[in-house]
């Protein structure tokens, strides 16, 4: 088992690496970028001001070098080279991709180029709020679907799974945030009760309440962005149990069992429960993942939570690279851990399943 977990963390660094080396390669690609945005933001000055930190207008220069950059007609090629230089592309591509990977293997991000602060404070900052919605999503999320999918299952066939059946396409028909705009319309003031607050993960007074308090204000902050989440994800997996345990209950080791005078629950919980629910095990990292980061960006812009899928596509829209990749690294490696987890989580539940002998 040892030998197995060191062998899967050893794989983590070139999959970070892959992984880093073709976004980066991606991003070089793409049109646009920091440079081109401050040139743009230069020229549109109009010798009105200054722009980005630079000294002078646009008037104050002369000449037409282009700088090999779009937007930088009628800037000077010193200008350009400072800008350049300003955001490290003074350097070549594969110079820039090294220096970045030397300071990922100490966790250091680098600086945002337009919120003038280490990347590492941002995501700080922002993990609170990801972990909560995270968190809370996919543990009330698999509390509430694996025992539905589980009933579903055993009384298949009945009015209650007809019935569940179809609440439970009329939710996942739904997308989240039209659930969250739902939600805040009957519940956060929109035009019936006001019972929820519509901003924020705490209170602007958090700091003055009491422990007691302090809990309760966060609960009531939090309890609709996690319902609008957990509303719009939960079809699935309760689909998916269902179906996994339908599988596992027709095949000839449950006629065995009962036909030794097994109870149903003796059955269903000492045989068909371990074997079922392997698939679900084998996605709760992508779902979690999902959940954690990229899956809720709707929902913290529409309940202003500043969490950090907003935080990222906030980066992508403005080129802001160190943010970009310092999130992505983020994702990509709590990614990775997850799965490992899900495959001890495999071996624990199973214990006929071993990965280590697998791989020799």
């Amino acid at each position: 088992m040892l030998v197995y977990i060191l062998k899967r963390l050893a794989l983590i660094v070139p999959t970070l690496f892959g992984i880093l080396l073709l976004n980066f390669v991606i991003v070089q690609a793409a049109p646009g970028g920091p440079v081109e945005k401050a040139l743009a933001q230069l020229q549109g000055l109009g010798g009105g001001g200054t722009g980005g930190g630079f000294a002078g207008t646009t008037a104050d220069f002369t000449g037409g070098g282009d700088g090999g950059y779009r937007g930088s007609r009628g800037l000077p090629p010193e200008l350009v080279a400072r800008i350049e230089k300003l955001y490290g592309f003074d350097k070549p591509a594969p110079e820039r991709f090294w220096l970045m990977v030397k300071r990922y293997l100490t966790f250091d991000f680098g600086e945002s180029y337009y919120r003038d602060r280490p990347v590492s404070t941002l995501i700080a900052e922002r993990l609170p709020v990801s972990i909560s919605l995270g968190l809370w999503s996919t543990l009330i999320t698999y509390l509430v679907a694996i025992p539905l999918g589980i009933r579903k299952a055993v009384r298949d066939g009945s009015r209650f799974d007809v019935w569940t059946s179809t609440a439970i396409v009329v939710g996942y028909a739904i997308p989240s945030f039209l659930i969250a705009i739902l939600l805040v319309v009957l519940f956060a003031g929109g035009s019936y009760l006001e019972w929820f607050p519509l901003r924020g993960l705490t209170s602007d007074d958090f700091d003055q309440l009491s422990t007691f308090g302090k809990v309760l204000d966060y609960f009531h902050h939090i309890t609709l962005p996690t319902l609008a989440i957990v509303i719009g994800n939960f079809a699935t997996l309760t689909m998916l149990t269902k179906n996994s345990f339908l599988d596992e209950i027709g095949k000839q080791y449950v006629q065995t069992a009962r036909a030794k005078g097994l109870t149903e629950k003796g059955v269903l919980y000492g045989h068909v429960f371990r074997n079922a629910m392997l698939i679900i095990i084998a996605g709760f990292p992508a779902a979690f993942v999902g959940m954690f980061f990229t899956g809720v960006l709707l929902i913290e812009y529409i309940f202003s939570l500043d969490g950090l899928g907003l935080l990222g596509f906030e980066s992508v829209i403005n080129r802001d690279y160190p943010v970009v990749f310092g999130t992505l690294f983020i994702f990509t490696l709590l990614g990775m851990l997850l799965k490992l987890v899900s495959d001890l989580t495999y071996m624990w539940v199973d214990p006929r399943i071993d990965f280590e002998r697998r791989a020799r």
